[in-house]
């Protein structure tokens, strides 16, 4: 009798590490690159929640607890990785502090969250580059937050629209090494965030963000990680230095929503009225 084939995933024997994945978007986008056959190596603070959400993804995948922000726990997450799985195929530049009080902000929480959003996903590059091979890809997340203004924000947009820079300027300097450089910027997402915001109820996140999705709702974790796994592949071999928003359709609208001039007047044709 013939045997079925063994199904070939389409990261099989890839090595991922992917920073920020103790909970939320990280944790999701390792669970896809995991589903996907990829051997994933999730960074972050919290041993507790970290571990439970590896044993949570399965055998592919185990935790490693870390500050992104020393150099020296990065190079022992590199070490690691390297010494149980042999390779890095894979970088997900995740983590990502969110304290931001705008223009009232100080110095060291500027310090603080740049340090965590833009110089760890830059050191983290720099100490996995010597370690990976042709065809290996770096992915950052960046965020439509980093392409608009917004009031009472300051560090986390401006983190963001650093790390779209750094993305174009890495992929430069990695191109002669067959390494691409890609990031991914979402929308609205559900998250730890959106679900505090809305008390726990997506039905309410997505009645909000249909607002501003032209899709009608809000991004899920797993939409964001299937992207990423796909510009993994060699599928997505000639994509270098690109930006790929996962949105819903939100980076297309301006300020009046997409929505025209005539609509918005004849909102106002009841009071006209009056």
């Amino acid at each position: 009798m013939s045997q079925t084939a063994a199904v070939q995933l389409p990261l099989d024997g890839k090595v991922a590490i992917v920073t920020g994945a103790s909970q939320g978007l990280g944790a999701d986008i390792a669970k896809v690159l995991a589903d996907d056959g990829a051997q994933v190596v999730l960074v972050g603070r919290g041993g507790e929640a970290g571990n439970a959400v590896a044993a949570g993804i399965g055998h592919r995948a185990v935790f490693f607890e870390a500050d992104v922000t020393s150099d020296e726990a990065i190079d022992q997450c590199v070490g690691f990785t390297t010494k149980t799985f042999g390779r890095i195929d894979i970088l997900v530049n995740n983590a990502c502090s969110y304290a931001d009080q705008g223009l009232a902000s100080s110095r060291e929480q500027w310090f603080q969250t740049l340090n965590v959003n833009l110089i760890s996903a830059a050191i983290f590059t720099q100490k996995v580059v010597p370690h990976m091979s042709r065809g290996s890809v770096v992915v950052n997340l960046g965020s439509t937050g980093g392409k608009f203004g917004a009031g009472g924000r300051a560090i986390y947009p401006a983190s963001k629209a650093a790390l779209l820079q750094i993305t174009r300027n890495f992929a430069v300097d990695l191109a002669p090494h067959g390494i691409r450089v890609l990031s991914v910027s979402p929308a609205w997402t559900w998250s730890p965030s959106t679900e505090s915001m809305s008390g726990g109820s997506i039905e309410a996140a997505d009645a909000v963000g249909a607002h501003f999705h032209p899709l009608g709702r809000i991004g899920r974790g797993e939409e964001v990680g299937h992207v990423v796994a796909f510009l993994a592949t060699d599928k997505a071999s000639w994509l270098t230095g690109a930006d790929i928003p996962v949105d819903g359709g939100f980076s297309m609208l301006g300020p009046d929503r997409g929505i025209s001039p005539r609509a918005w007047f004849a909102q106002l044709a009841p009071q006209n009225k009056d």
